[in-house]
């Protein structure tokens, strides 16, 4: 059985307007990390391959693989300096066994692992396609309980302003709707 909490990579979810706005928000967050581009042997990109998986290549100068199993309960193989789960862990049942399987891959005293999701949303806001939406503090909880120390962490939007104004469950999502996204190091 398919679980409804696993987000399908189509055209519909890639002509989404938002995703363009994600990916871009993330790229800035990307440049502020010290990590070096072009020191970076190979990276993994948790999930489907996606055009962003393209733009973290060029990013950060080396190819990226991508996932094919169950993150829920498969281990992961290889050896990566650096790591991206964006839009990943709010659909996994357990976020602790992939956060713990991310760790024993990152190779290096600088291996980094880049984390998005988006921020709680109360439950009629809450997307049918994420098992998890978590708080500021429980995010932090997890990635403490992983082993994850967090470098820094930002939060953006992804919409447009305009967006907010077509309704009142848009209009609720200006105030709760937010992309919380961190850069982790293993403690």
């Amino acid at each position: 059985m398919e679980s409804s909490c696993r987000t399908v990579i189509d055209g519909a979810y890639l002509s989404d307007p938002a995703h363009a706005v994600r990916w871009r928000k993330t790229l800035e967050f990307l440049a502020g990390s010290s990590l070096s581009a072009g020191t970076l042997a190979s990276g993994l990109d948790l999930g489907d391959r996606t055009p962003f998986t393209a733009l973290l290549e060029q990013h950060f100068g080396c190819t990226f693989d991508n996932t094919m199993v169950d993150l829920d309960l498969e281990p992961l193989s290889g050896c990566f300096g650096v790591v991206t789960a964006f839009e990943v862990l709010e659909h996994l049942y357990n976020p602790l066994y992939a956060l713990l399987e991310i760790k024993r891959l990152l190779a290096g005293k600088d291996a980094r692992l880049f984390v998005s999701m988006p921020l709680w949303k109360p439950p009629v806001l809450a997307s049918p396609d994420h098992f998890h939406e978590m708080t500021r503090h429980s995010a932090r909880l997890l990635f403490t309980r992983a082993g994850f120390t967090v470098l820094r962490s930002a939060e953006f939007r992804i919409r447009h302003p305009l967006f907010y104004l077509t309704g009142l469950k848009p209009l609720l999502r200006a105030w709760y709707e937010k992309v919380q996204i961190y850069e982790l190091a293993v403690r």
